[in-house]
């Protein structure tokens, strides 16, 4: 399910909780814990008479606080999970499992920051309601329930935020590898149109000097001289549009950079073997994107072990063949496939995808080229 499909459901659900956390659905699976509060249907021993009214009016008071915990922060995140603990002891006298709303806590707490403040956080919620528990009489087991769920859902937590943070930083590592090749892009055209201005206005100037010194005494010479600078002139101008042309270009080369990180801090084996040298910049744009979508499909859902690139020129063709040794299985159309095979419509480009299960899968492009461009190749490993 993507939010291109179901836009007004995912619209909802960022109201309830915000899509740069990075959470998807998890926030709503979650609540399926609620269902403990309605064990004494099934355990009478477990309700005091009348406990049923309570129980749903606490969790409909619950429901506010809970979503409104993920978009809090500091005090106000501590003011919540003290309301969600005290729900927890306002329905403890009709519902035994009304610690339900202290292992919510526990899970909430560490989105406080700091593991210190966290746990120091969730351990005084949880020995809170230990300590009333025990007070009432009989609560032991209720309070050792609390403590051992308690400190589960805070351990699974805290590693749920752990990995969202490092893939905040690995992004933020892509976007610093694609920034750097952008800056080395523009570095090198610069000292390319350096170069090619330099020399062209310096030719430029050597024949409109001798058209100036042979004007009076040879018209025709003149002329030709004059015709020379022209040429020269739309040649150059020419270079400087397929030079400029590359700043807006994604490359392939900085992409198969940002694979090598995404795929090897996920431990997968990456080998890429790439002819790069000639690509016409929309060929390239359109090629690096491709790369991107099927790499980032490998790291989130191939379950691979190893994957490779290749890109190399066959009979006035580009071949690009994405590949990996995941579970393959049959491919699911979604956002990322419909614009890639859009993209490559667009460059006269055909795409096939081999995908059997327990054998990975296979993705591969192939484009026209215009002409054949001087061979280069790149090739890395990365373990």
């Amino acid at each position: 399910m993507t939010p291109g499909t179901h836009p007004r459901l995912f619209a909802w659900r960022a109201r309830l909780v915000p899509d740069d956390l990075g959470l998807g659905w998890m926030p709503f699976w979650t609540l399926g814990y609620l269902c403990f509060l309605a064990m004494p249907l099934f355990v009478p021993g477990l309700g005091r008479p009348g406990w049923l009214w309570p129980t749903l009016l606490a969790a409909v008071v619950f429901l506010p606080v809970y979503f409104r915990s993920y978009r809090a922060s500091g005090r106000e995140l501590v003011l919540l999970l003290v309301a969600m603990w005290t729900l927890a002891v306002l329905l403890a006298p009709y519902n035994l499992l009304a610690n339900t709303f202290v292992v919510y806590a526990c899970g909430t707490a560490p989105w406080l920051g700091s593991l210190r403040r966290g746990a120091i956080v969730a351990a005084v919620l949880v020995l809170g309601y230990g300590l009333y528990a025990l007070d009432r009489g009989g609560g032991a087991i209720a309070a050792a329930i609390t403590l051992f769920v308690g400190a589960a859902s805070f351990a699974s937590n805290w590693l749920v935020r752990e990995n969202l943070r490092k893939q905040t930083a690995l992004r933020l590592s892509h976007d610093e590898v694609r920034r750097l090749a952008a800056t080395a892009e523009r570095e090198r055209i610069g000292r390319d149109l350096h170069d090619l201005l330099g020399h062209t206005l310096s030719l430029i100037a050597i024949k409109t000097e001798l058209a100036t010194r042979v004007w009076d005494r040879d018209g025709g010479a003149a002329r030709r001289e004059v015709e020379e600078v022209e040429r020269i002139a739309r040649d150059a101008l020419a270079q400087v549009r397929r030079a400029v042309s590359g700043i807006r270009a994604a490359g392939v080369a900085a992409e198969l950079a940002s694979a090598r990180l995404l795929l090897e801090s996920s431990a997968i084996v990456f080998r890429y073997d790439a002819d790069l040298a000639g690509l016409p910049p929309n060929i390239e744009t359109t090629i690096a994107l491709a790369v991107r979508e099927a790499v980032t499909n490998i790291q989130r859902h191939a379950r691979a072990s190893r994957a490779s690139v290749s890109v190399r020129r066959e009979a006035g063709e580009l071949v690009v063949v994405v590949a990996d040794d995941g579970r393959g299985g049959d491919i699911v159309p979604g956002n990322g496939l419909a614009g890639m095979r859009e993209r490559l419509v667009g460059i006269g480009a055909m795409l096939a995808i081999d995908s059997v299960r327990g054998r990975g899968t296979t993705l591969t492009i192939r484009v026209p080229l215009p002409g054949d461009g001087a061979p280069g190749t790149a090739t890395e490993v990365a373990k």
